[in-house]
């Protein structure tokens, strides 16, 4: 008998042909999930703790634009798990309405990561005197060109996109780095969420967040704990505290073979540091150098 693919809500910044939509789809390969579109990340963390979606799937760091710093924020006031990553290829395209030349285009739309990415195509454009106007969302941008036939007009966007929207690609890749890469976390919404699809065995990474005294060699005190605990520090991003100047919040990414030596280590280290909580246990995401993709 054919086992029925469990049934999940996921919310996602942006449309179809997103990168989100994207990202959500590979992850959840296994699950039937009907997609919840938000226009802001904000938004998509109002669904998660009001209960309206079992999932959220959130980029936080992208290889050639770096970390997206109010999404840390937004995670840590939500207090919601995180319980999944997925890394992912992007491939942005300037896209338009069929027919056209690139010397036909006079005002460029995006997301302004998107733009970030592909800042050495964006400027030249630039200089021929087109327009680059910040958007929403990568597809939310062509589709809007798509239905208002905006001639003249060109969107960053996923070929995905350019497939939904009946667009065409007048350059492909233009990303700054052809290694562009984007790390999305998947949120859980509610224990319940967290249950409706099946655990990975064996978690080996976790996102902790803590602050530290201000006082000299606090932080290298944490390291050095870490190290003697052979805890493998992947990431580290700090965040100011709001209302206690030159003070900041530190999130770090670890990963791990032994859970029960990276639980001790979180106890050395309580005492060194404030206010230390574990913001996800979970199996890591793959990266590019362990894959191969390139």
């Amino acid at each position: 008998m054919k086992k029925e693919r469990k049934k999940i809500t996921v919310a996602i910044q942006g449309i179809r042909g997103s990168f989100h939509e994207i990202a959500a789809v590979q992850y959840f390969k296994d699950s039937e999930i009907e997609v919840l579109p938000c226009d802001t990340f904000s938004e998509l963390f109002t669904l998660l703790s009001d209960g309206r979606a079992d999932f959220g799937i959130v980029a936080f760091e992208n290889s050639v634009a770096g970390s997206i710093l109010p999404n840390y924020e937004l995670l840590r006031r939500s207090g919601l798990p995180v319980t999944g990553e997925i890394c992912i290829r992007v491939r942005q395209n300037l896209v338009a309405l069929p027919g056209q030349q690139l010397s036909d285009i006079r005002e460029i739309h995006s997301h302004p990561m998107a733009i970030q990415q592909c800042s050495l195509f964006v400027n030249e454009m630039r200089q021929r005197g087109v327009k680059v106007v910040e958007a929403v969302d990568t597809a939310l941008s062509a589709r809007i060109i798509s239905e208002e036939h905006h001639y003249g007009s060109g969107a960053i966007a996923s070929s995905s996109a350019a497939g939904i929207y009946s667009l065409e690609i007048l350059q492909k890749e233009i990303e700054d780095d052809s290694l562009n890469f984007t790390r999305f976390l998947i949120i859980s919404g509610s224990a319940t969420g967290a249950d409706s699809i099946e655990r990975q065995a064996g978690t080996d990474k976790a996102m902790v967040c803590f602050s530290l005294p201000h006082k000299v060699g606090s932080l290298s005190q944490v390291l050095s704990v870490l190290a003697f605990y052979q805890i493998s520090l992947t990431k580290i991003q700090s965040l100011p505290i709001v209302g206690r100047p030159w003070e900041y919040m530190f999130h770090i990414d670890l990963i791990y073979s032994d859970y029960n030596r990276y639980r001790q280590a979180l106890d050395a280290i309580r005492p060194l540091t404030e206010g230390l909580e574990i913001v996800g246990e979970f199996r890591h995401g793959l990266m590019p150098y362990e894959t191969g993709i390139n």
